[in-house]
């Protein structure tokens, strides 16, 4: 066994217009939102319709072909109004439940699902510290909020509990939204991590995760850093 976690470095690294980075842990997979989301007539356009083309192909009829076209089509929807309100990465978790009390009726557990977002929001300009406790002071519903110094700089973690408003097409059930307040050190803006699952009976887990994620970010490229020391 490893005496160190192992990480896989991905090609955003080398972003030269990154503003922000991180680490996820194992069974989050990201969503290219510009290779989904790209411009009509691009060359990104292009590039998804032939990457989408083979599961058109294999669809059995026009029926199944139409009904993958709508949902990705909604999925798109979804990102793209991700996107217009600062979203800037979007991760799917799925992960095995290996709490005992999580296994149904049947005994068998049941995957757990959850999506990771990072958002950028303007702020007045304010010291840290007063940008990190303004982020949840009023907030409507958000409750354990919580104060933190981590490696690159003030936070405050809170938490949110909502269910679907009747008549909105959405299943009924409670969504737990775990946030990351951390101001950037332009002192400008703020970026928010957040960690959502209908998973309530995991919310310790899911806050382990959020804090883990929340300790790796950096506002300096990681890399350009070690290549000093």
């Amino acid at each position: 066994m490893p005496t160190t976690p192992a990480f896989v470095i991905d090609n955003s690294v080398h972003d030269p217009e990154a503003e922000l980075w991180f680490a996820e842990p194992a069974g989050f997979t990201p969503l290219p939102l510009s290779a989904l989301l790209p411009a009509p007539d691009s060359d990104g356009a292009e590039q998804l319709r032939v990457a989408a083309a083979p599961f058109l192909e294999a669809a059995p009829d026009d029926l199944a072909r139409q009904q993958f076209i709508a949902r990705f089509a909604a999925g798109q929807q979804i990102l793209g109004a991700l996107r217009e309100v600062g979203t800037v990465h979007v991760s799917v978790g799925l992960h095995r439940d290996d709490v005992d009390a999580a296994a149904g009726e049947s005994g068998r557990r049941q995957p757990l699902l959850s999506f990771f977002t990072i958002s950028w929001r303007d702020t007045a300009v304010a010291p840290r510290g007063v940008t990190a406790a303004r982020a949840v002071t009023g907030a409507q519903g958000h409750a354990h909020t919580q104060y933190l110094e981590l490696p690159c700089g003030p936070a405050t973690f809170s938490e949110t509990l909502r269910t679907p408003r009747p008549g909105s097409g959405l299943p009924r059930e409670p969504l737990l939204q775990l946030h990351a307040h951390l101001p950037h050190p332009d002192c400008k803006r703020l970026a928010v991590l957040t960690l959502s699952t209908t998973a309530v009976a995991r919310r310790e887990e899911y806050r382990a995760i959020r804090r883990l994620i929340a300790e790796t970010v950096s506002f300096e490229d990681p890399l350009k850093a070690e290549d000093l020391c």
